[in-house]
């Protein structure tokens, strides 16, 4: 009898473990991460969705694209991107905690501003402080 009882304490133990670790799988780390991707259909980039404590916690800040009187899209300098392959990028924010990085070309840069050629609508809000660290959200890079 005493055999029999170790038996089914050891039984429901293994049961229990089995048990909490299916509960653990139930809810995937990517639907509850800070940080959401979905692939632009026909592009290979991605739609960057944070949730607010995110967005908080990278101390985004962002600027609206306005025109100058030479009828050229004006950004702040600081919203400017250059991934390895020397094109430049922003983050446009194109609803409510959602982004996307748009190509854009550079005319010049006269101080704080950067006059662009091509690439943005007058109006369009672009990220100005917490780029980068969309910029490895996107392409999945994980702190160390």
């Amino acid at each position: 009898m005493n055999k029999s009882i170790r038996w089914l304490v050891l039984i429901v133990i293994l049961l229990s473990l089995l048990l909490s670790a299916c509960g653990a799988e139930a809810v995937p780390p990517e639907e509850s991460g800070p940080v959401s991707l979905e692939l632009i259909p026909g592009t290979d980039h991605n739609r960057v969705t944070l949730t607010e404590k995110a967005a908080e916690r990278l101390g985004l800040e962002m600027a609206p694209v306005h025109v100058n009187g030479s009828k050229q899209m004006v950004i702040p300098y600081a919203a400017l991107l250059y991934d390895s392959s020397g094109e430049t990028w922003v983050y446009t924010n194109v609803a409510p905690l959602v982004f996307v990085r748009q190509p854009i070309v550079v005319d010049f840069i006269k101080g704080d501003e950067a006059v662009l050629s091509e690439g943005l609508e007058d109006g369009a809000m672009v990220v100005t402080i917490g780029a980068t660290e969309l910029f490895g959200s996107e392409e999945e890079f994980e702190e160390e």
